[in-house]
This record gives structure tokens, C-alpha cells and sequence, in this order.
């Protein structure tokens, strides 16, 4: 059987965690509309309803924050040796940094195989990686900077305990508010490369760091999880607004790709590319960085106009990377710590998708034609 390229519109498999609909540019986490659930929902009440399969009740709400605070700081295994992951390498890789830190969290904590493990143990592994994963990335970017690693607080939300870590400051509530609405945006989107790496690891019945791991591998690529702190560099380089056009037009004509413009499946405007906007809007009303936010605006609705005009028919606008930048650098956060914080919640998404394919039992194992040399070759004499 002959597939296309990338897989494009393949079904693998089948899920009750999210769906995306690309044609209408909607997507949702178990059947509520995601944007819905980032617009008024915690990211404490998403990773439940991940991992539960409804939304929580008020008291539930509070046992369940407790309960993944009290996971969020670091075994003495990984502490010791964190020093020396961070400062490992010419340039800083927080997302190279949190696979090695998840693997040693995996061997000191004998992490079973899915495979022989028990739903409640599959369960309590998967919150133990999604709730320490933000505190090693966090401690990974303070180490390396020469500041010192942070304990999280307990008293404060999953978006501002990530914000704490980072920044060293309590958050105000409207970075909270801001931060916790695109982590709740990014959890899950259907089943794009990281998601499914994760998931083709666990099929094998391996453990929940391998898969989660291997995600992670997959979503360091640049045309991956990689690109938030590149669109904001593109807005960086062109400057200000009567060097728009030229920057995009020698863009195109060279086939460079533009960041942060484009999606894979959706033909309409990326649903959370328009809510993350009105965040930076609304932040920049309350003096948070408008002069960029303005800019960014005036940059997208130009290059969408460019982009009509030199790829008709392509229906390119821009993704939740262009304005994920513009809020994160709003909130105070580094541009290294972009794609990381990312991580921070799609963590919670790849996870909750290995406990779904751990409830099967059949690899992924799919084929490749052979095009090389006809077989069998002479095999020469040495």
C-alpha cells in the first residue's frame, strides 16, 4: 500500500483525547473546544480532564493541584547531576538537558514498561514526568545562566509556578493569566510528529520516559516545536513597518520559509494564533511591551497580504509560534525558554497518549519500499 508522503491524512489509529479540524479551524481536548478550555479553564483542570476523562469537580479541582505540586520537585538524583547537564555543550539545549534528567528520573525511580505496569501505575508515572518536566527546564536555564535552581511553591498555579522558575518573581496576574492560557492551548494537537513518535514507543511496551523522551527528540526540529523564538527574531530583523515588504518579498524569492506562517493542517487562521493576538493586545493595553505587540500585528496582517499575493490559492496566515513569542516575551520570559515552555504543557499531552496507547497491543510497524540497487548484489571479493 502505497501512502503519501509525511503520512499526510493517514489514519493510524484511533483516539478519544482531541481532534483537529483543519479545514474549519477548530480543535478541541475531548470534545471541548480548546480555545474554550484556554480561555477559562485552568491548566490544573485540562491535565485532569486528560488524564481523567471529564473536566473536575471544585473539590476534585483542589486534590488534584495538590497533588501534582507535590510532584513538581526534583529527586536528589537528578538534582546533583543537573549542574553538569547544564553546562554541558557550547550552546544551550534545555530540551537536550530534560531528556537526560527524564531518563535518570526513569532509572532512579524503576519506571516499569508500560507493558507489565498497571493502570494506576502507568497513571502515576505519566503525572510524576508532566509535573516535574517545567522544574527541570526551569532549573536547566537558571543553572546555565549562573543563577541558582528554584523550589517550586505550592502555593502557587502550574502557569505561575512555571513563570516563578524562570524568572526568579512571582508573576503578575495577568502574565498568569496570559501563560496559563497558552499552555492550555498547547497540551495536544491531534497527531503531529511528537505525539506520534511518543505514541510508536509506547506501542513497543516501553516505559512512559522512553516515549516521552523520543517525543521530545522529535519536537526539538525546528519545523516542529522549535519555531517561537525564531518568529520573534524575524520580527527583530525586520525592524520596523516600511521594511515589511522587503524583508518578506526577498523571503519568498528565495524559498526561505517565513516562521511563524503556515501550518500543516489548517487552511484557515490558526485558532490559537487568534487568541494568543487578543492576549498580547490586552497585555499590551496594561503596559506590557505595546510598542512590539503593535508591531506584530502590523507585521502579520502584511506578510498575510504578501503572501496571498505571491502563493495564491496557499492560504497562509500566521501560527500560534508568531504570537506565542510576542506573549511569552511579554510575560518576561527568555527566548531560550520559548520552545521549552512549550514543552512545559505538550508534556501533559504526550503523556496522556502513551497511557491511550498502552491500553492496546499492537506495534506500530509500518513499511518502506526498498528503492536502491536490485538484490541480490555480488558481494565482491575482499
Amino acid at each position: 500500500m502505497d501512502v503519501p508522503a509525511g503520512l499526510r491524512d493517514v489514519v493510524v489509529t484511533t483516539t478519544e483525547l482531541g481532534d483537529v479540524r483543519g479545514a474549519e479551524g477548530f480543535y478541541h481536548y475531548r470534545g471541548y473546544p480548546a480555545i474554550e478550555l484556554a480561555r477559562t479553564r485552568t491548566l490544573e483542570d485540562v491535565w485532569f480532564l486528560f488524564v481523567e476523562g471529564r473536566l473536575p469537580e471544585a473539590d476534585e479541582r483542589v486534590d488534584f493541584a495538590k497533588k501534582v505540586a507535590a510532584l513538581r520537585p526534583l529527586p536528589d538524583e537528578v538534582r546533583e547531576v543537573l549542574p553538569a547537564i547544564a553546562k554541558a555543550g557550547e550552546k544551550f539545549n534545555p530540551l537536550a538537558g530534560l531528556r537526560t534528567a527524564l531518563s535518570l528520573i526513569g532509572a532512579a525511580r524503576d519506571l516499569p514498561p508500560v507493558w507489565d505496569a498497571t493502570p494506576a501505575r502507568r497513571r502515576a508515572d505519566a503525572l510524576l514526568v508532566s509535573a516535574v518536566t517545567p522544574t527541570i527546564l526551569a532549573a536547566l536555564y537558571r543553572l546555565r545562566s549562573g543563577l541558582p535552581a528554584l523550589e517550586p511553591r505550592a502555593d502557587l498555579s502550574a502557569a505561575a509556578n512555571w513563570l516563578y522558575l524562570v524568572t526568579g518573581e512571582v508573576p503578575d496576574e495577568n502574565q498568569e493569566s496570559a501563560i496559563q492560557s497558552y499552555l492550555v492551548s498547547t497540551v495536544d494537537h491531534g497527531f503531529n510528529a511528537s505525539t506520534f513518535t511518543a505514541r510508536v514507543v509506547a506501542s513497543t511496551g516501553s516505559d512512559v520516559v522512553s516515549a516521552v523522551s523520543a517525543a521530545i527528540g522529535a519536537f526539538v526540529g525546528p519545523l516542529h516545536g522549535g519555531a517561537p523564538d525564531r518568529a520573534l527574531d524575524s520580527l527583530d530583523e525586520i525592524g520596523t513597518p516600511d521594511k515589511i515588504d522587503a524583508w518578506a518579498r526577498d523571503k519568498v524569492a528565495a524559498d526561505d520559509r517565513i516562521m511563524g506562517f503556515g501550518h500543516a493542517v489548517y487552511r484557515t487562521e490558526d485558532p490559537r494564533a487568534r487568541m494568543l493576538r487578543e492576549i498580547a493586545l490586552n497585555l499590551a493595553a496594561r503596559g506590557f511591551a505595546p510598542e512590539l505587540a503593535d508591531f506584530a500585528v502590523t507585521v502579520e496582517r502584511r506578510i498575510v497580504e504578501i503572501l496571498a499575493e505571491l502563493k495564491p490559492g496557499r492560504q497562509l496566515y500566521a501560527n500560534v509560534e508568531f504570537y506565542a513569542g510576542v506573549v511569552m516575551e511579554q510575560c518576561g520570559l527568555p527566548r531560550s525558554m520559548f520552545t521549552p515552555t512549550f514543552a512545559a504543557s505538550r508534556v501533559i499531552g504526550w503523556s496522556a497518549n502513551v497511557l491511550e496507547q498502552a491500553g492496546g497491543g499492537k506495534v506500530i510497524r509500518p513499511a518502506a519500499r526498498y528503492v536502491g540497487p536490485p538484490a541480490p548484489q555480488p558481494v565482491p571479493a575482499a
